[in-house]
């Protein structure tokens, strides 16, 4: 199944949310103080990832780092 990645960030509440396909109903949660992950409920797959203070954590950063449980696979 071919699926869109979506990039959201919402600058007033300093949240940032990268996400897979169509919304679906999902379980969240959190992964590290501010890091929330969104689970497909019947497959178990990654659906999203959240963060929060996204701006504050990355003032003076070329890069952030985030350990997440999942891996995003790019195929053409």
């Amino acid at each position: 199944m071919k699926e869109s990645l979506r990039v959201y960030y919402d600058e007033q509440g300093d949240f940032l949310e990268i996400s897979s396909g169509k919304p679906l109903l999902s379980i969240a949660a959190e992964t590290q103080p501010g890091v929330f992950v969104r689970v497909d409920e019947l497959t178990g797959d990654v659906r999203s990832i959240g963060i929060l203070n996204f701006k504050k954590r990355s003032k003076n950063k070329k890069d952030i780092n985030v350990n997440l449980p999942f891996e995003v696979v790019f195929r053409k």
